[in-house]
């Protein structure tokens, strides 16, 4: 359980590391665009790891109808993120995606049957009034941006679900149909907002493949390796390399409000851990890992 939440940790950071250049770049090319490039760089990255382990990748699909709804809710995550963060600075499309672990931990009780204890969910509470502490309410928050990162929020959280319910299945098949969906839809829309790439674009949005091939990995192997309500607060550290990055990369300023709500967050975050770490002692001291 410990070793799914570190790799946990290192997936949502090499996430926002991607999502920092993403941001980059979709200043000057199209999401579509972006999403479609990316995309055949991380299945060329996966082509090696499917060879090794001799996946059939499409003669013997494991649940299809699920395979497939997965590819596509975490394909339209990535568009939905980029396309608001044309818009907004990194840390607030991040604060938006904070919501994700109240609608993961819901839906892992509704269709998972994980047990979600009170002071969990009081938790969690607690984290969402940080989110809403570091938006600061304004206008923004009823922009067509931030429904984009709300909508995105949720087709990400439930495709995380979806992994609990896929454990069987290879994490490399796994993100290799996500990209090759991402191959197909997004190179179908780009054709609608193609600009001519550079050749620093090109290589940029190849490695944009790279690392969020690399985080997708990461994040599906944690979500076997531990519970996805234990998994769902650590989404939370994306509001902090927002934050970093935005200031960073971009000359984004935290307000105070922000620092504020981020304390929280992480605060509710750590709480969650705590007590979930704790629950499990109890059930067996000497639980393994759930490793398929």
């Amino acid at each position: 359980m410990v070793l799914g939440v570190g790799v946990a940790f290192l997936g949502y950071f090499a996430f926002a590391l991607n999502d920092a250049l993403a941001k980059a770049l979709v200043v000057s090319y199209g999401v579509a665009q972006v999403v479609a490039i990316r995309s055949v760089s991380g299945f060329l990255l996966l082509t090696p790891l499917l060879i090794r382990s001799k996946s059939k990748l499409f003669s013997q699909i494991e649940r299809p109808g699920l395979q497939l709804t997965r590819a596509i809710l975490a394909t339209v995550d990535t568009g939905l993120f980029y396309a608001a963060c044309v818009y907004l600075p990194l840390a607030d499309v991040f604060t938006f995606y904070m919501a994700g672990p109240i609608y993961t931990t819901l839906a892992s009780y509704l269709f998972l049957r994980e047990k979600v204890g009170w002071k969990q969910w009081v938790a969690i509470i607690i984290g969402f009034i940080g989110v809403v502490i570091a938006l600061r309410p304004s206008s923004e928050v009823i922009s067509f941006a931030a429904v984009f990162a709300i909508s995105g929020s949720i087709s990400y959280s439930l495709a995380m679900v979806i992994n609990k319910k896929l454990e069987r299945t290879s994490d490399a098949v796994l993100v290799s149909y996500q990209s090759f969906v991402g191959i197909i839809g997004a190179g179908a829309l780009s054709a609608f907002d193609w600009r001519p790439v550079t050749i620093g674009g090109l290589g940029a949005m190849l490695l944009l493949g790279m690392i969020g091939t690399a985080a997708h990995l990461m994040l599906t192997r944690a979500v076997k390796l531990s519970p996805v309500s234990l998994l769902a607060p650590i989404q939370y550290t994306l509001l902090l390399w927002g934050i970093i990055f935005g200031f960073m990369f971009f000359g984004d300023y935290p307000s105070a409000t922000t620092i504020l709500g981020s304390g929280i967050i992480v605060a509710a975050g750590l709480l969650i851990f705590y007590r979930k770490s704790k629950s499990v002692d109890r059930m067996d001291p000497q639980l393994p890992l759930d490793v398929p």
